[in-house]
């Protein structure tokens, strides 16, 4: 069997596959040097300083002793050939396999003139840019990796403006209401938005860079980060006879048109639905690991997407699916005019009658009740 993709949902399925039973040579391939790591903490304390590169490992050596897997790391995968079963890498190398998962994630959506956030290289490059005393900083768009790395740069006393073509930032995740919400946590620390307007071009004007905004405007900036979204990554599989859409195209159950090969994670469209979420990459593995070895489609996953992000001192938590025209309440803490209360608030999305979504800001406990409420909820709707 072979992994390529060597992050959170490769280590997974690699877990899997022994897990159930598979005994026989184990092959992981990764493009980064690095063994699997944890992402999310990128943008958080590891970008303040407050964590360093051990704090983000996945796995030890002795757990990947364990898993009896070779690992080849460093080593991008350029071609399949699902007729031959073969795995084609950059270095020349071709590796035969009876089964394939593909793990390869995605990319940043880059921006020439300006910094990305999703690797560990990523990272590094812009923590130590950021080391250099304070500075001008322009963030180009408000999702969750922009809004983080906005919260982490003010944090390190940064003059931070966040620029978002949307009204609000998160809208598409959160909805008007809560958008605003977390727009005011941003501005009470100091952060300025520039919502309404795209940006048209990157220009170099000695030490800085300009931003040309749609709005005829322009602004100077030290560091610009991108943070526009994400592409995934089947490049490699061009050529295949796999079927591309967003991701490599999967029935329910993380199956491909091949039924010896499934996909999981950042790169998977599953059912129609391509979910960048942590929950995607850690429980569509053992539904496609089942039905890897089966030969058939035996089990669907249905995860229920989760979002965390730690902005300003406080933990915001979102799990479900907002649609607009939800109907949102707080039904627990306090949500002022100004924000949220001291004790935060926890909020329902609900969809005639039954709640689709939680949000909460400082309520863990709470949150988690009610995460798990919709995750049995979701069972037993597909049950």
């Amino acid at each position: 069997m072979t992994i390529v993709g060597a992050s959170l949902a490769g280590l997974y399925a690699a877990r899997e596959l022994r897990a159930q039973g598979y005994d026989g040579r184990l092959v992981v391939v990764g493009d980064e040097p690095h063994p699997p790591y944890d992402r999310p903490p990128l943008s958080k304390d590891f970008l303040t300083g407050r964590a360093d590169e051990d704090r983000l490992a996945l796995t030890d050596a002795e757990e990947r002793a364990g898993l009896d897997a070779e690992w080849l790391l460093g080593v991008r995968a350029r071609g399949l050939d699902t007729a031959a079963r073969t795995v084609l890498l950059e270095d020349g190398r071709t590796l035969a396999t009876d089964g394939l998962v593909i793990a390869t994630g995605a990319k940043a959506r880059p921006l020439p003139g300006a910094h990305t956030l999703r690797t560990l290289d990523d990272a590094r490059a812009l923590r130590a840019r950021l080391t250099e005393g304070p500075q001008q900083v322009v963030v180009i768009g408000g999702g969750f990796i922009g809004a983080e790395t906005a919260a982490s740069c003010a944090a390190l006393g940064h003059d931070v403006t966040v620029l978002e073509a949307a009204p609000l930032p998160l809208l598409p995740q959160l909805g008007p209401q809560m958008a605003a919400v977390c727009a005011t946590l941003h501005r009470r620390a100091g952060v300025r938005f520039r919502t309404g307007t795209g940006v048209t071009g990157l220009r170099r004007t000695g030490p800085a860079t300009a931003v040309d905004l749609a709005d005829g405007h322009t602004l100077s900036a030290d560091i610009v980060i991108a943070g526009i979204g994400a592409v995934p990554n089947t490049a490699w599989l061009a050529g295949s006879t796999l079927a591309l859409g967003d991701g490599v195209l999967c029935d329910e159950g993380c199956v491909t048109a091949s039924p010896q090969v499934v996909a999981v994670g950042d790169v998977a469209r599953v059912g129609g639905v391509r979910a960048e979420h942590w929950t995607s990459a850690t429980e569509q593995p053992r539904a496609a690991v089942t039905n890897l070895l089966a030969g058939r489609t035996l089990a669907t996953p249905h995860p229920v997407p989760y979002f965390w992000s730690d902005q300003y001192g406080s933990r915001i938590q979102f799990a479900g699916r907002y649609r607009p025209g939800d109907t949102v309440r707080v039904t627990e803490g306090e949500l002022l005019d100004e924000g949220p209360g001291d004790d935060g608030f926890l909020a329902r999305y609900e969809r005639d009658g039954t709640t689709v979504a939680v949000l909460a800001v400082d309520r863990p406990r709470p949150f988690t009740r009610a995460r798990r409420e919709l995750g049995r909820a979701v069972e037993t709707a597909t049950t």
